[in-house]
């Protein structure tokens, strides 16, 4: 059966869309129908108005990855500007909010859905912001090249089901490759937060990073200084919660992006027993990790239970012994500052209080509310304002 012509394609998307209908690239699963519904007045709209509008970015990923978008935040993209974009969207809103005008994007609640739609745009940089000059554009293909991933960069057209794909992410989803659209060295140093969401990227998506990219993480990682302890805690947060955080942790460590605002992590790259060379202490870690059950708390217990290994090697017979690392590695939450690791625990409701390695904290599931708070305090010499402090906090 031959594509149906784009006039056939509007009168089915604004008709409520059948179960099934034919487009370009094939037929629109199930998973992908109620955000399209959902749409498809607002893409009337844009249409009626002479604008073009896009699902764009992290939606149309998923929605080739036939992942459930149901429930999920929707990312649009126009040739409209935002007073324009606000006037259109308005009527289909039950909520409207503009903190993100002066970088082109009008955000909107529609039922179930949370909606931002943002101007075509390029982006500028300066060496010390991650925070770009925007200029508003007119070309589908200029934003999407501003985009962190190939993946990332892919657009749908709401008025005519056609999927827009200037840099190949289709075909890197399905190789299971990490690639930017643009060259890595420049992406990375113009955002340098997308070195972590491609750590993310590779755990949650079982992606390979290309080597290009890798290189540039690693020359790129201390330009991390510049992106704020919030956002850099944020990202690991959305890692760790991955089914199987283990190689986006990897390669944090092998391009020294940990060493930057977690570097007990790689400290733990030491051998159990050197004379019988059992696996080292990071690959345990990590490994343990992954075999904790998907919840934030519990991982990042996982992730520090055995910090205070480094600060307690010693050997006995010529065998290696880690004597009292578990209290070593604990300290009383009370008291942290700042943006502090363990200040973010508490806001997850973990209780306030002492722990050590073998006590109330379960790595097999088993004690689903006792993970407690001492966890994220590790011994360290930092002073109180350096930067791993701001992020994951110490003792005053």
């Amino acid at each position: 059966m031959g594509s149906p012509s784009a006039t056939q394609q509007n009168n089915r998307l604004t008709a409520g869309l059948p179960t099934f209908h034919y487009y370009p690239y094939g037929v629109i699963p199930p998973h992908v129908e109620p955000v399209l519904r959902a749409l498809a007045p607002l893409t009337q709209a844009f249409r009626d108005a002479e604008f073009q509008l896009y699902l764009v970015g992290g939606s149309v990923r998923d929605a080739l990855l036939r992942r459930d978008l149901s429930g999920a935040d929707v990312d649009l993209t126009t040739n409209a500007r935002p007073d324009d974009i606000e006037r259109v969207l308005k009527p289909f809103a039950d909520s409207v909010w503009d903190q993100g005008r002066r970088f082109g994007t009008i955000g909107a609640r529609m039922g179930p859905w949370t909606v931002e739609i943002t101007t075509f745009r390029s982006d500028s940089y300066v060496d010390h912001s991650r925070k770009p000059e925007v200029d508003f554009g007119d070309d589908i293909e200029t934003d999407l090249s501003r985009r962190d991933f190939t993946i990332n960069a892919m657009a749908l057209d709401l008025s005519e089901l056609r999927l827009v794909d200037p840099f190949g992410g289709l075909d890197d989803l399905l190789a299971k490759r990490l690639r930017t659209p643009s060259g890595p060295e420049v992406s990375f140093s113009d955002d340098p937060l997308r070195m972590l969401r491609a750590a993310r990227f590779v755990a949650g998506l079982d992606l390979v990073p290309e080597g290009e990219l890798v290189r540039a993480a690693k020359a790129l990682a201390p330009r991390l200084e510049i992106v704020s302890a919030e956002r850099i805690r944020d990202e690991l947060d959305k890692l760790m919660v991955v089914e199987r955080p283990s190689p986006g942790l990897w390669f944090l460590v092998e391009t020294g992006l940990a060493d930057q605002f977690l570097p007990e992590l790689p400290a733990l790259r030491l051998e159990q027993d050197p004379i019988h060379r059992h696996k080292d202490v990071l690959a345990h870690t990590i490994a343990v990790v992954d075999k904790t059950r998907p919840q934030l708390v519990v991982r990042l217990a996982a992730l520090f239970h055995d910090v205070g290994k480094p600060a307690t090697r010693s050997y006995v017979r010529r065998a290696v012994t880690f004597h009292h690392h578990d209290v070593v590695g604990v300290e009383p939450l009370e008291g942290l500052e700042g943006l502090a690791l363990a200040d973010h625990l508490v806001e997850l409701g973990v209780e306030r209080g002492n722990v050590g390695h073998g006590h109330r904290v379960s790595l097999n599931g088993r004690d689903p509310a006792g993970i407690a708070s001492g966890i994220a305090s590790r011994v360290t010499r930092d002073p109180p304002n350096s930067r791993r402090t701001r992020i994951l906090g110490r003792p005053r």
